[in-house]
C-alpha cells in the first residue's frame, strides 16, 4: 500500500489523491488500509524505528555523558536497522519537503522519536534539559544529512548518516564540566 500510495501521491498529488483511491490501486478496501494506517499521512510516514532507537540509547553505559548515548545509540541503531529501499525513501522524503502538512508530520515524527530517547535518558537520572538538548543535537544531524541527502541521487544513505553521527563531536564532558573549566580560566 505504501508504494502505490507514494506512486500516487507523485503522479496526481498529495492533497489530489484520497484514502479510496489509493486503496483500489492497492486492491484493498478503504477500511483495510486504515487497518494499517491511522491516516492519509502516516502512509507516507510511517516510522517503525521508534523503539529500536530508544532500546539502543537505553543500552548505552549511562556513565556516559547523554550526548555520547545518544550519538553512539543512534549509530547502533543505524546499523541494525534494514537497508531502506533508496528511491522510495528519497521520494518519500522529498513529497515530504514540498507539502506543508507533511513536513509537519515529519518534524511531529521527529519529536516523538526525540520524547522517546529523552525518557530513556531521564529514566537513568538525566536531567530534563540535558536529555531534549542532547537527543535534538543527534536528531538534527540526523534529520539535516537525510534532508540533503534525498537532494543529492548518487548519495548513499546509510553511510551519510554514520558519517554525520561520527563527525559529531563526542567530548566525553558534560556542559556543567565545561563550565567550570571556563570559570578556572577567566
Amino acid at each position: 500500500m505504501q508504494t502505490t500510495a507514494l506512486r500516487l501521491f507523485l503522479e496526481y498529488g498529495y492533497d489530489e489523491t484520497t484514502v479510496a483511491q489509493v486503496a483500489a490501486a492497492a486492491g484493498v478496501s478503504h477500511m483495510t488500509f486504515f487497518r494499517y494506517f491511522p491516516t492519509k499521512e502516516s502512509v507516507v510516514l510511517d516510522d517503525p524505528y521508534d523503539p529500536v532507537i530508544a532500546e539502543a540509547v537505553g543500552t548505552q553505559p549511562a556513565s556516559l555523558p547523554a550526548f555520547e548515548r545518544v550519538r553512539l545509540g543512534l549509530l547502533g541503531a543505524w546499523r541494525r536497522l534494514p537497508d531502506l529501499p533508496h528511491g522510495e525513501t528519497r521520494d518519500r522524503v522529498l513529497l515530504c519537503l514540498r507539502h506543508p502538512t507533511l513536513r509537519a508530520a515529519m518534524l511531529e515524527n521527529t519529536r516523538r522519536t526525540e520524547s522517546g530517547i529523552v525518557k530513556v535518558l531521564e529514566r537513568t537520572g538525566v536531567a530534563h534539559a540535558e536529555a531534549v538538548a542532547s537527543a535534538g543535537a543527534c536528531l538534527g544531524a540526523v534529520m539535516s544529512t537525510l534532508v540533503d541527502w534525498a537532494a543529492d541521487p548518487d548519495a548513499a544513505l546509510g553511510q551519510r548518516i554514520v558519517d554525520a553521527l561520527e563527525g559529531l563531536p563526542g567530548t566525553g564532558t558534560r556542559g556543567s564540566d565545561i563550565d567550570a573549566s571556563r570559570r578556572g580560566t577567566d
